[in-house]
């Protein structure tokens, strides 16, 4: 529950979280789905209203499916628009500016959604809510320090100062993070020589069913107004000069579209957010202080092409959740270092990726591929993968786990995706013996074959994982594979689940 802090109030819990959104309050639900104590604070006085991160993709997608908000967020929300240009001669061209795909049985979100950042952070504070947990708004981290056995924060509070002893400590500040300047975590990287706006405006005089582009060639001139899915607003996209002052009244942006777009009858008529910023390449050092962990912005920024930054943010929190978990129940602390071994890599792929798509975008070309969605990213080499053999063309540990239709020995229809969403381990047999799976805490067991209780009717979960008769796939509780093995190497799994067992990874449901 959210404390209702006073001055000099001192609160131990398990968890600090500074900064609440999207990747601060994916870690917030991740540990109250597990019951782990924490507190999130966040130094805005209310949340952040504005439209920053709009682009939701398929991956994150079958996260929030697991959290529990997607079908909320695709009702709040929708999928892109086409890209409409319009031409110096008053013609106007239209292209998809994502591939549309169609969903798969292994893969059931088949392209980005539209949701508005202020949308989604409201979806997610209200499950939050539903776990009995919530924000604390006008709290500001002042200071910290650690020792071996936890943190001890100073929060000012609106009432006056709080102390806070934590075990963990988690900033998720933001790309002028305090917490990584605190540490003295140097963020390396480059300023893009781009300085933009990006507003949130009433607007007429446009259609709504199209990103309307303009002088889309030009460095100086380019704009792009597109509307915001849920609400009845536009999204300004310009660049502006390195230097001086950007008019962001409704004013002030109502003579650049004009000047820009050549349309006199396109009209802004009020700003509900509006900001002029430098776009950043950057990606912090490490990951990890002692107790003090780095997610999102605070960890790496990105340019804003390709909608990569919210969503490699809140999987970092998605992949840090579950650990932390886990090490508060029990599980040795060395857990905790595959969370910068595992995420660092994604972030400086993604951040290449929307460097890249930013240079495209300076030629005017906006298109974008599968590899925004980030379906095929994973973590094969990690530490936490139980290697067995060269699997080439099949599913091995690391991968992200597909989903597949299934029947259950009643005839029902069922999805994979059902079988791992939760906060449990999942060891998956085909065609195999339930009697030889490890017996362990927080480990759902289930079988496929024709006397099991699923049955893989269409051949979807063999067209997806490339299992043989008699192989287990063990999915960890963040929907990626740890292990895939033979009957005949059992034994393997069984080492690899009884040392996890005995120390409590498995513990974290």
């Amino acid at each position: 529950m959210t404390h209702n802090w006073s001055s000099a109030m001192k609160i131990e819990t398990d968890v600090l979280i500074c900064g609440a959104g999207a990747a601060g309050l994916t870690l917030a639900i991740e540990l109250a789905r597990r019951g782990v104590a924490f507190q999130l604070v966040e130094k805005l006085a209310q949340p952040f209203h504005g439209s920053r991160g709009k682009g939701i993709q398929p991956r994150s997608q079958e996260i929030f499916e697991d959290l529990g908000i997607v079908d909320r967020l695709f009702a709040v929300g929708g999928l892109y628009p086409v890209s409409r240009s319009h031409h110096a001669d008053g013609r106007c061209t239209d292209a998809a500016m994502v591939e549309a795909r169609a969903p798969t049985p292994a893969e059931p979100y088949g392209q980005p959604l539209m949701v508005p950042q202020f949308l989604t952070e409201a979806v997610m504070r209200e499950r939050l809510a539903e776990l009995g947990h919530g924000v604390s708004f006008g709290h500001e981290l002042l200071a910290f320090g650690q020792d071996v056995e936890g943190v001890t924060a100073r929060i000012a509070t609106p009432g006056g100062e709080a102390q806070v002893r934590a075990r963990y400590l988690i900033g998720a500040d933001g790309g002028r993070s305090f917490v990584r300047q605190s540490l003295g975590i140097d963020f390396p990287g480059k300023t893009l020589g781009v300085r933009a706006v990006v507003a949130d405006v009433v607007l007429t005089g446009l259609d709504r069913d199209a990103w309307h582009q303009f002088n889309e060639t030009s460095n100086t001139t380019r704009l792009s107004l597109c509307p915001l899915m849920g609400t009845d607003l536009f999204q300004v996209q310009a660049p502006v000069p390195l230097e001086g002052e950007i008019d962001l009244s409704a004013d002030g942006l109502a003579s650049m579209v004009r000047e820009r777009s050549g349309h006199e009858d396109i009209r802004v008529h009020s700003v509900s957010w509006a900001s002029a910023y430098q776009m950043n390449a950057r990606l912090a050092d490490r990951y990890r202080e002692g107790r003090v962990f780095l997610v999102g912005d605070a960890a790496h920024t990105h340019p804003p092409t390709g909608g990569q930054g919210l969503n490699t943010s809140m999987q970092d929190a998605y992949n840090l959740g579950w650990k932390l978990a886990a090490v508060t129940g029990g599980a040795p602390t060395s857990l905790l270092d595959t969370y910068e071994e595992e995420r660092r890599p994604i972030a400086a792929s993604m951040l290449g990726l929307s460097t890249r798509l930013l240079d495209n975008a300076k030629r005017g070309d906006n298109r974008r591929g599968r590899d925004v969605q980030q379906l095929d990213l994973g973590y094969r080499g990690s530490s936490l993968c139980l290697e067995t053999e060269d699997r080439e063309g099949r599913i091995m540990a690391g991968d992200r786990a597909p989903d597949a239709r299934l029947r259950g020995a009643g005839g029902q229809v069922r999805r994979l995706f059902d079988l791992l969403k939760g906060t449990h381990w999942t060891l998956i047999g085909y065609h195999a013996d339930r009697a030889t799976a490890p017996a362990c805490a927080g480990l759902h067991v289930h079988v496929i074959g024709p006397d099991a209780e699923l049955r893989d009717v269409d051949g979807d979960f063999v067209s997806a994982y490339g299992l043989v008769a008699g192989e287990w796939v063990l999915a960890r509780p963040d929907g990626y594979v740890a292990a895939v093995v033979a009957q005949a190497e059992i034994g393997s799994l069984e080492q690899y689940a009884g040392r996890l067992c005995q120390r409590g990874y498995w513990r974290s449901a």
